[in-house]
């Protein structure tokens, strides 16, 4: 995995993106025959994971960091802030729930720098990914 979460984000969808590229076609008959089985789960199974993407996709355009002050400094806080729940965490195991809340927060943060770098790639794969998706309602 990479070092932030949208550069992990943008990994995942590249390896989703090119599994449909590859086997989409080998799918599409799997998805029409369980349709005719199971017709109500494979609709919503497609048409939520469409609705998902439409929704990262609008999360992710409407991600704007050019304009905050100091958020390198702040997502290097973050990295320091993972550093201490990693090592704290297996010291107070009951609070591991707070702990993974607060890391998973800091992520977010410590990737915003460079979300205006993989931005663009990330909607690509997203839209080519919808696209695929749209192909196996067919």
């Amino acid at each position: 995995m990479a070092d932030n979460l949208f550069e992990d984000l943008k990994e995942v969808l590249q390896d989703f993106k090119d599994f449909l590229d590859e086997k989409v076609s080998v799918i599409q008959p799997a998805i029409a025959a369980l349709r005719s089985i199971i017709p109500d789960q494979i609709d919503s199974l497609l048409d939520t994971l469409i609705d998902l993407m439409g929704k990262l996709k609008t999360e992710v355009q409407n991600l704007d960091v050019s304009a905050i002050p100091g958020l390198a400094e702040a997502a290097e806080f973050t990295g320091q802030v993972k550093g201490f729940v990693d090592a704290a965490k297996a010291l107070l195991p009951d609070n591991a729930d707070d702990f993974d809340a607060v890391s998973d927060i800091a992520d977010v943060v410590g990737g915003l720098p460079s979300i205006d770098e993989v931005k663009g790639e990330i909607i690509a794969l997203i839209d080519a990914i919808v696209g695929h998706l749209n192909s196996l309602k067919a």
